[in-house]
């Protein structure tokens, strides 16, 4: 398992009946996690202190309820490339705007880029399904020039937000409001190449002009199409799944089967966060990783 471990503002403190409590900065939060089947002793004081309490519904959904919390609030990341800083905002189905859990992944491809680029390397990247930019900021950080396409301009607003926060030239990022598979189309017929390739896809969802996304039909495809996109000595292509099913195995062998033509490696596994109480670790999703030799 890849563990984010390097984290000072945040930590999960203890999870128990279906929920997590975490420290965002000086913030505690709890959220439901699907995850945490388990029934332990609520001990910590603060499952009965915390700031913000996301409660799930029995019909589907859910609403916060805010004990003393800020709209929006920031928290720092000690990056590859240096500090990180994200903006907060808790809002629809439980989320924050960050998935703490990829600094895993940050921190891997960070280096892989901060190397490339010190032996003299020019390094683009591209993050699809970017979201709110934690990806983008650490490849961006790290000396890549990024692309960021993301379906949502709100999520792209957001991820700007956080690129100024982390102190990025304007010139470090590419900023795309698109749907991803049509992106990638134009930009084989436009030739133009990638170093890097990020994808975080969701199981479901719609473009800006109701494209349908089902990641079991699409994510394939898609992975195929970005293989002609890389340049000819890529770095690193990596794909983030919570989609039940998608384990890291299936990762593996899409990326073992549409990467073959390059000179690399291929590896998978689950990626977690580690409990500040206790020393486990709570499974969060999986990730591929193919990266050159």
């Amino acid at each position: 398992m890849w563990i984010a471990d390097n984290w000072k503002d945040y930590e999960i403190i203890d999870c128990s009946k279906g929920e997590k409590l975490e420290r965002w900065g000086k913030y505690l939060l709890v959220r439901p996690d699907p995850q945490v089947i388990w029934d332990t002793p609520k001990t910590d004081r603060g499952w009965k202190n915390m700031n913000g309490h996301y409660h799930r519904s029995k019909k589907g959904g859910g609403e916060w309820e805010f004990f003393d919390l800020p709209e929006q609030w920031s928290i720092d990341y000690d990056g590859v490339g240096g500090k990180l800083t994200f903006n907060l905002k808790p809002f629809s189905f439980k989320h924050t705007g960050l998935f703490p859990e990829q600094a895993s992944n940050w921190d891997w491809f960070g280096k892989k880029i901060k190397d490339a680029v010190e032996s003299g390397r020019e390094i683009k990247v591209l993050n699809l399904f970017a979201y709110t930019g934690g990806a983008t900021c650490a490849a961006a950080k790290a000396g890549a020039h990024v692309t960021h396409v993301d379906a949502s301009k709100g999520m792209v607003g957001w991820a700007k937000e956080n690129a100024k926060l982390s102190g990025l030239p304007e010139t470090s990022v590419r900023w795309i409001v698109d749907d991803c598979g049509k992106f990638v189309e134009r930009e084989i017929r436009r030739g133009n190449k990638y170093d890097g390739i990020i994808m975080d896809p969701p199981s479901y969802g719609r473009g800006p002009k109701g494209e349908i996304w089902k990641i079991e039909e699409a994510i394939h495809p898609l992975v195929k199409l970005c293989t002609q996109i890389l340049s000819d000595d890529p770095l690193f292509f990596l794909i983030n799944s919570y989609t039940t099913g998608l384990q890291p195995a299936v990762l593996a062998y899409l990326l073992g089967t549409e990467m073959k033509r390059f000179h690399g490696k291929v590896m998978a596994e689950e990626i977690g966060l580690p409990l500040s109480s206790n020393g486990l670790v709570l499974p969060c999703g999986a990730s591929g990783r193919w990266e050159s030799l």
